[in-house]
């Protein structure tokens, strides 16, 4: 039997990843199990040491360790090296490898809307490995200008500075017109309750044509992201999409073996919490 995890700080208690992934290995008959770990931020490197020493077939990465964990992978793709950011470790013997199909899983889900960014302003909220994957692919897929801002402004200047586009303070958006046409929150926050600054700023946003706000994040009882959406009329759509095709292609990564989107969105009907 195989064992694969998903590798975060107490977050990742609450990913919806174990139960997804358990349910699509069993479906397809793959003798293997999915777990979550638990691991300190000093721990990490040590984490890793573990994968190799108790024969971990692959994992997940989420937050907070998406950027952190690169120094203890062996090698990167061509992708995970240009984005700085993976959520996938694979195995091949005592070398691992990391890889990042968040990205993959972002362009697939605005496929399968059927929403084209090309020559479109899109604005991104967050400066973490996320806002960095979402900056990557919108740039690739060859949006207008792509707008990254953060509290840390350094930080999201310097993600616009490797995919181009403009960083800038997310203090300075509130009642200030926005000409974005696509809105992505690639921060851990959607809910009053996770912050409510955030929910403020969110509210006192003034969209000019924004067409649709994808959230990475999912399984909140109250979504700012959506009662935005909802008063703008603007389309919605949150992150259990992005993580079905994401989990699609890292379990593909892992096995060899591609299952339909829908064999994990299927799967995560029972609840949600957490993005990978």
């Amino acid at each position: 039997m195989k064992v694969y995890c998903i590798l975060s700080d107490e977050r990742a208690v609450h990913s919806r990843s174990p139960a997804m992934f358990s349910a699509v290995l069993k479906r397809q008959g793959i003798n293997a199990v999915y777990v979550p770990f638990v691991v300190q931020p000093s721990d990490l490197g040590q984490a890793l040491s573990g994968l190799r020493v108790l024969n971990i077939a692959g994992a997940n990465v989420t937050a907070p360790f998406k950027e952190t964990i690169i120094p203890y992978l062996d090698i990167l793709s061509e992708g995970a090296r240009i984005i700085g950011a993976i959520n996938t470790v694979v195995r091949d013997g005592d070398r691992l490898k990391g890889y990042n199909t968040n990205a993959i899983g972002i362009m697939d889900t605005l496929r399968e809307v059927d929403f084209n960014v090309e020559d479109k302003t899109a604005l991104v909220f967050g400066t973490g490995g996320a806002a960095r994957t979402v900056a990557f692919i919108l740039t690739w897929l060859r949006a207008r200008e792509v707008w990254v801002a953060g509290r840390n402004v350094g930080r999201a200047r310097e993600i616009v500075t490797q995919f181009s586009g403009r960083g800038v303070d997310l203090s300075i958006l509130s009642g200030l017109p926005l000409p974005a046409r696509i809105i992505i929150n690639a921060t851990s926050v959607s809910s009053p309750d996770e912050s409510a600054d955030m929910a403020g700023l969110v509210e006192k946003l003034e969209l000019r044509g924004c067409e649709l706000i994808l959230d990475l994040n999912y399984g909140r009882r109250r979504n700012f992201w959506q009662e935005k959406a909802q008063k703008g009329g603007i389309r919605f759509i949150d992150g259990l999409t992005p993580l079905a095709y994401q989990a699609r292609r890292t379990l593909q990564l892992w096995t060899g073996i591609q299952v339909p989107p829908e064999e994990f969105l299927n799967a995560l009907q029972n609840g949600a919490g957490h993005p990978t």
